[in-house]
């Protein structure tokens, strides 16, 4: 978020670095400028204009509250929020109309979700979805740093069990479809936010939403394999004209040179890349896409910095 906030030069005044006792005291670099990292209480005290969190649900639902009552915007990227009907979910390009004074704490969205809506959203506009059906391939960093540590021990050939794992299994070499704990359902946590937080950002709760999703041994960017079924007919070529003039997403869809989205190319980059675009003939208005995406980027850190912006924008900052 931080080397975000540098890059698309965001006005900041003063930055206060936030973290849990046991990290006082350290610093943070922003714009070649030491900052000492405060508690909590000593930020709220200083009434910042703009908290950006990023500490997991138990924080963001102890301290998103009290950073709002003293007079600063929370935008919060833990999944606390995202499904509070009090709260906006808002991906900038789709539904930052949404946003008004009254909004003190603004969740940001799952990275798998965003990566897929926005895309879809125009898509939803110009055809009507009525199903989505999606398979994820996501990447080790959208565990954490832990995730990357047992990967590099598996690379390095250490056995299972002697190295501090994150997954119930090896990741390397393998593959896992299973991200977050399971429900009674038989769904993931993450699957079913990709349904929900679908059906709130669309603004469209009639949206069949069948998820599934898995962590594989790529290091960043998620993939995804996205089916959907219109209402209403269409034309390839109107997909193709939508999407690559809808902001953020960049079309690579050449099968005969082999031009496809790739995890690869995508880390590091803020757009959400689409190919494989072709009719799925064995409905009457079905397509196919597949879409690729930096998750800590467009799927956490710009995508939230995009929603700050648009506070600024709208004189609420």
């Amino acid at each position: 978020m931080i080397q975000v906030l540098e890059e698309r030069q965001f006005p900041v005044d003063e930055l206060i670095p936030v973290a849990s006792e046991r990290s006082v005291g350290k610093t943070v670099v922003f714009r070649g400028k030491p900052y000492t990292v405060v508690s909590a209480d000593e930020a709220i005290a200083r009434r910042p204009s703009l908290a950006i969190f990023s500490a997991g649900a138990a924080a963001s639902r102890e301290l998103a509250p009290r950073f709002a009552a003293a007079g600063c915007r929370v935008v919060d990227n833990s999944s606390c929020w995202r499904m509070d009907p009090d709260k906006k979910l808002v991906v900038p390009e789709i539904n930052a109309d949404v946003l008004t004074a009254d909004d003190w704490i603004i969740a940001n969205p799952n990275c798998s979700t965003i990566q897929m809506l926005l895309p879809l959203a125009p898509l939803h506009q110009a055809f009507t979805i009525r199903r989505i059906v999606v398979s994820t391939y996501q990447s080790i960093t959208g565990t954490g740093q832990k995730a990357v540590v047992q990967m590099a021990a598996e690379r390095e050939g250490k056995a299972w069990g002697e190295y501090p794992a994150v997954y119930p299994y090896p990741i390397d070499r393998n593959i896992l479809p299973h991200i977050d704990s399971f429900l009674e359902n038989g769904y993931t946590k993450e699957e079913m936010k990709m349904v929900n937080e679908t059906h709130k950002i669309l603004r469209d709760d009639r949206i069949g939403v069948s998820a599934t999703t898995v962590r594989v041994p790529v290091r960043g960017g998620h993939s995804e394999s996205v089916n959907l079924e219109f209402e209403k007919p269409f034309d390839l070529a109107d997909v193709r004209r939508i999407l690559e003039n809808t902001p953020g997403v960049v079309v690579q869809d050449d099968p005969a040179h082999n031009l496809y989205p790739m995890p690869i190319y995508a880390e590091g980059r803020d757009e959400v890349f689409v190919g494989r675009l072709r009719r799925d003939f064995s409905v009457p208005s079905g397509l196919n896409l597949w879409c690729v995406s930096d998750n800590l980027r467009k799927g956490a850190a710009t995508n939230a910095v995009q929603i700050a912006e648009i506070l600024l924008q709208k004189g609420l900052l």
